[in-house]
């Protein structure tokens, strides 16, 4: 680390003057903004033998203000249930499917079991290290990715948004999709979600998520549900929706609870899924420049009306 550094051009490549080590030639991979003050650089070596300069920066900005809760739309707010089968499904009529690694994945197993061939300690075993390295920080690179632009779109698009504080510790402690629920990194979401919601002046919380696949979210009945039911029916008052979508819902009525808000801002949930829901590939959230905003239902855009609930 240096607190006395600079970036420099020479001969057409940036350099990294630090005080104590040397020049360094570095891929700027993008420019640091113009009222940026570089106050600390952090040196870091990967797995991969790949190094890494990151930068501290000071910057005069503020988060923007945000929007007074009993001013916000109903077509602003938006509820998220993070799953497995579909990553996100959201209020708006959204699902995004979870990113597929296995591609990746059957790469990282084949160079696994080729070490595992190897002498440990030789330099054929360093070099094939460093190809298993290699497979386990592209697998990393991408989700980050993922997560980063799933994230930044919610955080962008709504005044208010409403996810599930899971507890991923214990899910991983059982045995079941213990796997899948690592790989699906929901923590990660939600702390990149919270802090871009934070900088866009987006109204963020998380909810206790115990129960929001029972319950009916017309009507709060509670009924239990298999994991590979994904439709849910309602025995009380005969509601039926996407098993993630009435999630959803509950999700975002919890969280309008949570502020204080209540469900009266919501308009009546039968009305707001009657909308057929888009199902976007996690290749089309990744992919550079697209977007995968949906066109808003009108039923959204009406003034809301009061929902009704029993129970």
């Amino acid at each position: 680390q240096s607190t006395e550094e600079r970036l420099d051009k020479k001969g057409g490549q940036t350099v990294l003057s630090l005080s104590k080590l040397a020049d360094i030639p570095i891929e700027l991979h993008r420019p640091l903004p113009d009222d940026a003050t570089v106050k600390q650089v952090t040196l870091k070596k990967e797995k991969t033998s790949e190094w890494f300069a990151i930068f501290g920066i000071e910057m005069d900005t503020k988060s923007p203000a945000k929007s007074s809760l009993e001013n916000i739309d109903t077509a602003e707010m938006v509820g998220i249930d993070v799953g497995i089968l579909k990553y996100a499904h959201d209020t708006d009529g959204t699902a995004v499917e979870s990113l597929k690694l296995s591609e990746e994945r059957d790469r990282l197993e084949r160079e696994q079991r080729n070490l595992s061939r190897k002498e440990h300690g030789s330099n054929n075993w360093e070099n094939q290290r460093r190809r298993v390295a290699e497979c386990h920080f592209d697998i990393k690179r991408k989700r980050r990715d993922f997560l980063h632009k799933l994230s930044a779109y919610y955080a962008r698009e709504y005044e208010l948004v409403a996810v599930e504080g899971l507890d991923v510790k214990g899910m991983l402690a059982s045995p079941r999709n213990s796997r899948n629920t690592a790989s699906s990194a929901w923590n990660t979401f939600t702390d990149l979600l919270e802090y871009k919601c934070k900088r866009e002046g987006t109204h963020f919380v998380e909810v206790d998520p115990g129960g929001t696949t029972k319950e009916c979210a017309q009507c709060g009945v509670e009924t239990d549900k298999p994991l590979w039911v994904r439709e849910h029916s309602c025995p009380a008052c005969g509601f039926e929706a996407d098993r993630d979508a009435n999630a959803a819902w509950n999700i975002l009525s919890r969280g309008l609870t949570d502020l204080g808000v209540g469900h009266s801002e919501l308009p009546p949930v039968e009305t707001a899924l009657a909308v057929d829901t888009a199902v976007v590939s996690a290749k089309r959230v990744v992919e550079a420049g697209t977007s995968f905003r949906k066109e808003r239902s009108p039923c959204l855009k009406e003034p809301p009306k009061a929902a009704s609930r029993q129970g």
